[in-house]
């Protein structure tokens, strides 16, 4: 008699800190850290190199959910500097795969608050942070 054991591989946890490089289709790049918390809660925060000059960034409340095959999706407001003076705010969608335990990669959506401004589209990569 043969007997077989099937093993469910376990899904890697989403759970910790990502530090995610935007790339915009107008090549625009732009950093972010997201920190994902139990119950598809978290936190966005700028880190492109201006957000420090201007002082710590603030975190805003995103969210998140997993998907079947380690699709992930993960939103919330977020403000980019434009120069040293204005502010762009908006929604950014992130949506991708967990390509390893330490590694997101999929597509973004930038969509701005204000004005009659289309939305930005590109690639995004997120990185599990050590600390």
């Amino acid at each position: 008699m043969l007997m077989a054991q099937i093993t469910h591989a376990e899904s890697p946890s989403l759970i910790g800190k990502w530090n995610v490089e935007i790339t915009f289709a107008n090549e625009e790049n732009r950093s972010v850290r997201f920190e994902a918390q139990s119950d598809g809660k978290g936190t966005l925060t700028p880190a492109d190199p201006q957000s420090k000059a201007w002082g710590a960034a603030k975190p805003s409340d995103a969210k998140w959910t997993r998907g079947d095959e380690n699709s992930v999706t993960f939103s919330g407001p977020v403000e980019f500097l434009i120069g040293n003076v204005g502010r762009d705010a908006g929604t950014l969608t992130c949506k991708g795969k967990l390509e390893t335990a330490d590694l997101i990669t999929g597509e973004v959506e930038f969509s701005p608050l204000a004005g009659e401004r289309p939305s930005k589209h590109g690639s995004f990569k997120a990185v599990r942070a050590s600390q």
